[in-house]
């Protein structure tokens, strides 16, 4: 691969297949694709507007499919799967780990999914239905089974001869995993300690009995944290009564925590963490239309609570000149303790033990702020209205409006989680509600009540 073509990925590659792609040049683009990487295939086919991504999928080699579907992101994969034959899915998928093939066969649809299991052989349809039948987003849709085991009471000479008489170990092997005659997990032996210790030692000599494996039920995010905490490249995955089942790898673990990252910033946005960049405009209307209904409801109710105001703003019109600062000051300092709540909730700093220390920190921030922003701006208006009871009445509004800004950003993620509701959704939408609310009552109240 040309230099300059490594260096700008993924646009100088997108350029030169869309030229050669223009001009007919279908044998130059099938020779270019056949000599990239499965991943770098998937993210040009992300970056392509949906005509061109089509012609595309049309030239990947039949034999690398299979690894391009992995690294697909979900939308564009359905969208790549709906042009495929069930017998060409079922082929793309023959050589997959179990936990891709699972999440492949979860995105499709239910009649998609039945014709693909029909036309796999009995081997692969037995494999699908193991890994379908953990729960998604668990540790179990994770695992892969490609595990090496080795008895506790045998020499390390012993375990070098079955490493060699095997020939290849599973893409990023760094510990053995020792179990019983039953299967039970006992713990690990290091491809480094294996290495530089005398061959006629015993491997229970040698082994981490403390090794901590994971549930078979956990969910994926909690799998992410451990790893993250202990710095692992892998981790063995046992069920109920400890029994191997298999293992997680950290390239399934940065898939995850980079899905978390995602989801939690297009989530604010009312966004599906997997949607398509370059789907067609009326899909792409139909997802966004659901979340801007919401906010239009949301901005109705806050317009309803200024009509009960009408008469203040017919008498003192300079109140609708002001009356946008009180909510929009309270909605950007609740922004900002919701995204830090629901940050502090995904990477599990926030539980039952620190809540109300937190929601108590909130409240001083909000006051802090409340006091600080409140006499800038009384102070701003006192002096370019030339009315200083005017300059009170939006002082004690927006302190009022950046103390709740501080409560409902802590609390709000808080009870969307007990409810099961995912904050990062649905937190925005019910934070501006409140912030609105409150801020235009606060401000349109008091002045109603003072200044007329």
């Amino acid at each position: 691969m040309p230099e300059a073509f490594e260096q700008d990925y993924p646009l100088q590659q997108l350029k030169q297949v869309t030229k050669s792609l223009n001009s007919g040049q279908f044998v130059q683009v099938r020779s270019m694709l056949a000599q990239t990487a499965p991943c770098d295939t998937a993210l040009l086919l992300e970056s392509s507007p949906h005509k061109i991504r089509r012609m595309l999928w049309q030239l990947v080699d039949p034999d690398l499919r299979g690894d391009v579907l992995e690294e697909l992101s979900e939308d564009v994969r359905l969208g790549i799967i709906a042009q495929m034959e069930p017998e060409h899915i079922a082929a793309a998928t023959e050589d997959m780990d179990d936990d891709d093939l699972g999440e492949v066969l979860r995105s499709l649809p239910d009649t998609v999914y039945q014709n693909v299991v029909g036309a796999m052989d009995s081997p692969d349809r037995e494999r699908a239905t193991q890994a379908l039948s953990y729960q998604e987003r668990s540790a179990g849709a994770l695992m892969n089974s490609d595990t090496v085991t080795i008895r506790p009471d045998v020499t390390l000479d012993v375990v070098l001869r079955y490493l060699r008489l095997r020939g290849e170990l599973p893409e990023g092997t760094d510990d053995l995993y020792v179990v019983d005659k039953h299967n039970c997990f006992l713990g690990v032996l290091s491809l480094t300690t294996l290495l530089t210790n005398s061959s006629d030692k015993v491997v229970r000599e040698l082994m981490d009995e403390d090794c901590e494996s994971i549930p078979i039920s956990m969910d994926e995010s909690d799998v992410a944290q451990l790893f993250e905490r202990h710095n692992w490249i892998s981790a063995p995955v046992v069920d109920d009564n400890d029994h191997l089942l298999g293992r997680i790898t950290i390239d399934d673990i940065v898939d995850v925590i980079r899905e978390d990252a995602e989801h939690s910033l297009l989530s604010l946005a009312g966004l599906d963490d997997e949607e398509d960049t370059f789907a067609p405009v009326l899909k792409s209307s139909q997802k966004r239309s659901i979340w801007l209904g919401v906010n239009l409801l949301t901005a109705l109710l806050a317009a309803i609570v200024a009509s009960f105001f009408e008469n203040t703003l017919a008498i003192l019109p300079v109140l609708a000149v002001l009356n946008g600062i009180v909510p929009s000051m309270g909605g950007v300092a609740g922004s900002q303790t919701l995204t830090l709540v629901i940050r502090g909730i995904a990477v599990g700093h926030i539980n039952q033990t620190n809540q109300r220390f937190l929601l108590l920190k909130e409240l001083a921030i909000g006051a802090l702020n409340g006091v600080i922003w409140s006499v800038l701006i009384a102070g701003v208006v006192a002096i370019w209205q030339w009315d200083f009871k005017l300059g009170a009445v939006l002082a004690f509004a927006m302190f009022m409006n950046l103390v709740a800004a501080g409560i409902a950003g802590a609390s709000i993620p808080l009870i969307l989680k007990r409810m099961k509701i995912d904050p990062a959704l649905a937190g925005s939408v019910v934070l501006t509600t409140v912030t609105d609310i409150i801020g235009i009552f606060a401000f349109l109240g008091t002045a109603t009540w003072l200044l007329i």
